[in-house]
């Protein structure tokens, strides 16, 4: 197989700049797979169209969701909300072939292989605070007062579970006892951080409790991991934590990645 792994998230292709990325995007090789870790847009039709044009010209694309697709816009003529618009965008997936944290894992066969491509649904439960908050109450309020408050507090429905901490904890379960049956290598495919380590970039701390959950600090030692990839904080780089590569790989929003050029950034080679 000639083909590469790819990865890219972050497209919020809302923005007509980042929509015309998007349809812009094309292999250099027939044979390259394609990780889009969330944040595609946030009304249903535009994350329909974005992923089916990746699953046209990809060999195979593999999606986890973030919280802007999760999110329930009121302009929205689809206007399903929690695990309910969950499902919505799963059947999207599979009317277009793209691989998702509920289909079997896909093995990357290339050079590099074989490797489980694992996309995960992990959201947050307000486990990641700004200093001196000692629980989830506090961290909000400390945000709050710093005018730092996520629109998934307005957007992203639970439902049906009654919080979102108490969905994240659902979904966290679900994937232990997953990666607890893998039998190979994995590329862990988050668009939430596995890490707190790297939010400690982010420009404004008190955005951290929207940004992962403590229960997968070890999830890279834990298992067998090649890479863990990810997106959700618009901070594109390469870390390394206990000798496994951590890739951020988001596009942005277009005041974002304009300093860095002209146009985004192309998907990032994974494996």
């Amino acid at each position: 197989m000639t083909g590469r792994l790819l990865a890219i998230s972050d497209l919020h292709i809302g923005y007509p700049e980042n929509r015309a990325f998007v349809a812009g995007l094309q292999p250099e090789d027939p044979a390259d797979w394609l990780i889009v870790a969330g944040d595609v847009g946030e009304m249903f039709t535009d994350i329909g169209w974005a992923l089916a044009t990746l699953a046209d010209r990809f060999e195979r694309v593999i999606w986890a969701p973030g919280n802007h697709e999760l999110w329930t816009p009121a302009a929205d003529p689809v206007q399903l909300r929690g695990v309910r618009r969950y499902e919505g965008l799963l059947a999207v997936c599979r009317k277009f072939g793209v691989v998702t944290p509920e289909d079997p894992f896909p093995v990357w066969p290339g050079e590099d292989g074989p490797v489980a491509v694992v996309p995960l649904f992990l959201l947050y439960d307000y486990s990641w605070r700004p200093d001196g908050a000692a629980t989830a109450e506090e961290a909000l309020r400390v945000a709050r007062a710093a005018g730092v408050v996520c629109t998934d507090e307005f957007r992203l429905h639970p439902d049906p579970y009654p919080t979102r901490t108490a969905w994240c904890h659902a979904r966290v379960a679900a994937a232990e006892e997953r990666l607890l049956a893998l039998d190979m290598p994995a590329v862990l495919v988050s668009h939430w951080p596995l890490r707190r380590e790297p939010t400690r970039a982010l420009r404004y701390q008190e955005f951290a409790p929207w940004c992962g959950t403590s229960l997968t600090e070890d999830w890279h030692r834990r298992y067998d991991v090649v890479a863990a990839v990810y997106g959700h904080l618009h901070i594109p780089r390469t870390t390394w934590a206990d000798g496994v590569r951590f890739e951020e790989v988001s596009v942005g929003y277009p005041r974002e990645w304009s300093r860095r050029g002209p146009a985004p950034r192309g998907p990032r080679v994974i494996l």
